[in-house]
Formats: structure tokens, C-alpha cells, sequence
């Protein structure tokens, strides 16, 4: 007979009139792979003659637009002649954009700064590695926040007058809020809008609004970055 001890285990086990527990350690047989290298190719001439083709028909490409389109090349530089209006490349058009709403400090360093750290920092954050739905949890209290957030938004940019970034944030927050579920819990825009993460909204702001303003410092800005029509004799 066995002997009796002053512990005791099982799913039974009570913690408060036995604290004493036993771990019981059991070898478990991990899964078997079966190759553990997977099938590899040579780098030449499998990559390296795939990279010389796509690089020659490149080259051919820009070789054939640059014959049947020339180039929009103006006069010779005058320094005593300013261009009216004196565009930055198209990558910067979009600051340039920001620069005829919002003051120079605002639209030139602060924006950018936030940005540039935007996108340092938020990789070291756990921001929904899962990808889960903005309204899978607490739908209603996101809504007032999603609901404010675009309130403070949309009064910024109509304080400024910043039309270009407030038409497209007017629409991401349209598709937003078409996005919440019904009180059925049916989803009126479908799987897709549904089923999105915040970070996907986001981000489609971001290069929307980005697009926007490059677009239209690009063909609809003349003289004094005035609205123009791309086929006006002022455009861009």
C-alpha cells in the first residue's frame, strides 16, 4: 500500500489546501523535416541572365520613347528670368503643394520631420501585427474616436483651406465610416473595406493624399500657383 504524502495531483487538485505541486516532465518526439534544404539554383545563369534580359529590355524601352517623344526641354537657364511658376521636380511638388496652404515652418520641416519619424519609429511599436479588422473589437468606441479624429482633421485643413488634402481625406473617412458594420452585424461595404486594419487606412491616406497633391502641383498649378486646366495655354 502506498504510502500517503502531503501533496496530491490531478484536475481535482486544490491549491489552497495543497500549494505543493509536482511538475511532470514528459520527452515529447518533435516533428520530423523532411529536407532541410529546400531545392537551390546557381545564381548564374539563372538569376543573372534573368536581371541582363529585363536590364536590355529596359534599355530598349527608354531607348524607343526617347526617339518617338522628345524631350519637354525649355530654353537655356537666364538668371535674369524666373519661370513663372518655378516648380520643384514632381517628388517635391507635393511639399511644394503643402507650402501654398500652410506656413512655410509648417509645411517644410514640421510635416516632413513627422513623417521621416512616422516611419523610424513605428517599427519598433506592436501595432496589430495580426492584421485584425479596425472594428473587430469595441466597434463603438473606435467609431467616436475614428468620428473625432476626422472631425479635428476636417477642421484643420478647412482653417487652412487646404482643399487638396481635404478632399481626399474627406473620402478615405466616407469609405471609413461605410465600413462600420450594421447594427445586424452585416457588413454594408462588403468583405474587403470590412475587414481592413487600421495601419491599411491609414496608409491609404497617407498615399492617397500624397498622389493628390503631386497630381495637382503637377498639371493643375500656372502662373502665381494658380488653378489652371491642363489643357489651358497656362498649364503646367
Amino acid at each position: 500500500m502506498s504510502e500517503k504524502t502531503d501533496y496530491e495531483a490531478g484536475l481535482g487538485s486544490n491549491a489552497l489546501k495543497n500549494p505543493q505541486r509536482i511538475v511532470f516532465i514528459t520527452k515529447k518526439t518533435s516533428a520530423k523535416v523532411k529536407g532541410d534544404v529546400g531545392k537551390q539554383l546557381m545564381s548564374y545563369p539563372h538569376v543573372i541572365l534573368r536581371e541582363a534580359i529585363a536590364f536590355q529590355l529596359l534599355v530598349i524601352a527608354m531607348v524607343l520613347v526617347a526617339l518617338l517623344w522628345d524631350a519637354p526641354l525649355e530654353q537655356l537657364a537666364n538668371p535674369l528670368l524666373t519661370p513663372n511658376p518655378a516648380k520643384a521636380p514632381w517628388y517635391f511638388l507635393g511639399l511644394q503643394e503643402l507650402l501654398h496652404y500652410f506656413p512655410p515652418l509648417v509645411a517644410g520641416i514640421i510635416i516632413p520631420t513627422l513623417v521621416v519619424v512616422g516611419l523610424i519609429v513605428i517599427p519598433y511599436f506592436n501595432v496589430n501585427i495580426q492584421g485584425k479588422p479596425l472594428w473587430a473589437t469595441n466597434p463603438a468606441g473606435r467609431l467616436r474616436v475614428v468620428i473625432a479624429t476626422l472631425a479635428a482633421l476636417v477642421i484643420v485643413l478647412s482653417v487652412f483651406r487646404a482643399w487638396t488634402v481635404l478632399v481626399p481625406t474627406f473620402v478615405i473617412g466616407g469609405l471609413l465610416l461605410f465600413s462600420y458594420p450594421a447594427p445586424s452585424g452585416d457588413r454594408n461595404s462588403g468583405q474587403f473595406l470590412g475587414s481592413r486594419p487600421i495601419s491599411w487606412w491609414v496608409m491609404t491616406w497617407f498615399i492617397v493624399v500624397a498622389l493628390t497633391l503631386t497630381l495637382v502641383g503637377t498639371f493643375f498649378r500656372g502662373p502665381g500657383w494658380s488653378w489652371v486646366w491642363p489643357w489651358s495655354s497656362h498649364g503646367a
